[in-house]
């Protein structure tokens, strides 16, 4: 299966992101033919939390500070509760999410992940789903909020939780194999 085949997928993320909101959604693009990239503020490794505990640390990619969205075709943006938090503090990822929504790129979210939505104002007038302790707050900065598995609003999917990830997976897939050309090799 490459239906992906040379796609570049950024994936930015903190430590304290949900690890299977960020490794099972790569392993599935990776296995369409993506190319995968961890992009973050945090520098060598970047860890991840299982359940209630931390998870494994993940080799980064690109530091945040040298990633430029132009670079990639699409974004992934994982949950977690620390993970999104961090983020959506940063400018540089703020800035970073707001270039792909800006270029009108494809953007998948999972659980916390739309947090970060907010902060780029990438949610006003969007049908958006996440976890639940955050509906308020994608109400309140104008979104549509769905309790669905999936919710896709033209270049945006996103999910609610870990038990959502095969439906995120085929959505995401699907929707970035919409995405005809690939970025800039780089």
């Amino acid at each position: 299966m490459a239906q992906l085949k040379g796609l570049k997928v950024a994936i930015l993320v903190a430590d304290g992101f949900e690890q299977s909101e960020m490794a099972e959604p790569r392993r599935a693009l990776d296995n369409a033919g993506a190319l995968t990239f961890i992009i973050s503020p945090v520098k060598g490794k970047v860890k991840g939390w299982k359940l209630k505990n931390w998870g494994d640390e993940f080799p980064v990619d690109k530091d945040l500070s040298h990633a430029h969205a132009e670079e990639y075709d699409a974004l992934l943006l994982p949950g977690g509760v620390m993970n999104p938090d961090t983020l959506r503090m940063d400018p540089l990822a703020v800035s970073f999410v707001r270039s792909f929504v800006n270029a009108q790129k494809p953007i998948a979210a999972i659980c916390h992940g739309p947090c970060l939505l907010i902060n780029a104002e990438a949610v006003e007038g969007k049908t958006i789903t996440s976890y639940p302790s955050i509906k308020t707050d994608l109400i309140n900065a104008g979104a549509k909020w769905v309790d669905k598995e999936v919710a896709k609003d033209e270049h945006l999917i996103t999910s609610r939780n870990p038990d959502d990830i095969p439906a995120f997976n085929t959505a995401m897939i699907q929707l970035f194999s919409q995405k005809k050309s690939p970025a800039l090799k780089g």
